[in-house]
């Protein structure tokens, strides 16, 4: 039976420090090079409402986010700034607003099998200084957990991924309306889905 996932979204946004870093064209070469096929995009500068829209899209975000930030923080063998999750999240949202809206980003849909683990293996680690080389975060970004603690800001990443089908599903609704997803057939799909690879030879 043919697998059914290979129409698979993800939500990819590249915030303003990829823009300013003229890194457009390189993470949409990154994702054609794989495979995925750009199904929609729009440039656009967000309202800080949209970001706390964003952030907040999924009601356990700010607690779930708060738990990983205080457990990295010990692993670290670092003190977090609080024990409470949610007072740790509420300065991650505020400096995540004054990024995220500080200049324009690129918002795009992403298709194929597997998308959401592809791109987010592409994309790399949320901290830049821990990302595999080879990821486009682990090539491009040189930016520490330590380092936008100490200057009290978000970290500057570059790219932000779905984490999940259900993440995406919302993030996509969120920043595009059905009319903008663009349903169309590229060559390449024979190549990477078609079972036989019929066609090829006249």
């Amino acid at each position: 039976m043919p697998y059914a996932g290979k129409k698979e979204r993800s939500l990819v946004m590249i915030k303003p420090d990829g823009i300013q870093r003229s890194l457009i064209g390189e993470v949409i070469k990154r994702f054609e090079n794989m495979g995925l096929k750009l199904i929609a995009m729009k440039m656009l500068v967000p309202t800080v409402e949209k970001i706390e829209q964003h952030y907040t899209l999924d009601p356990n975000w700010r607690r779930v986010t708060g738990e990983k930030t205080i457990k990295g923080y010990k692993d670290k063998g670092m003190t977090p700034p609080s024990e409470d999750p949610f007072e740790i999240t509420a300065k991650i949202l505020a400096g995540l607003k004054k990024y995220m809206t500080s200049g324009p980003v690129v918002a795009m849909v992403w298709e194929g099998a597997h998308v959401i683990k592809i791109v987010r293996k592409l994309v790399g680690g949320t901290e830049p200084l821990t990302s595999d080389v080879g990821s486009i975060r682990g090539d491009y970004v040189l930016d520490s957990y330590e380092m936008s603690d100490a200057d009290g800001r978000a970290i500057r990443n570059l790219i932000h991924a779905s984490g999940s089908v259900s993440e995406a599903e919302m993030e996509i609704k969120h920043w595009f309306t059905p009319e903008e997803l663009i349903s169309y057939r590229l060559v390449q799909e024979e190549i990477l889905y078609d079972v036989n690879l019929d066609g090829i030879l006249e």
